[in-house]
């Protein structure tokens, strides 16, 4: 199942309140991610990290240097469930 992302809104911190196409809700904390570095580094800066928007095209949550999170990742957050890519 491929979860498309609808709207994103900052909530607070690296907490960011997702809804799906599918209706589903919640909130989904993206401190652990943001924390391994990597490409995700310059989003531990807070203002970048509320830079970001949904890709018009894939509706994945994204930054700026093509920085995205997938759309299975964050329903798992925000839902607290397992879910399979």
């Amino acid at each position: 199942m491929y979860y498309d992302l609808v709207k994103a809104k900052y909530v607070k911190d690296f907490q960011i309140s997702v809804e799906f196409a599918d209706g589903s809700k919640g909130i989904a904390d993206l401190k652990s991610i943001i924390n391994k570095g990597g490409v995700f580094s310059e989003l531990q800066n807070s203002e970048k990290f509320k830079e970001f928007f949904i890709h018009q095209e894939l509706n994945v949550l994204t930054w700026a240097n093509e920085i995205d999170i997938a759309p299975e990742t964050l329903y798992a957050l925000a839902s607290q469930e397992k879910v399979s890519a």
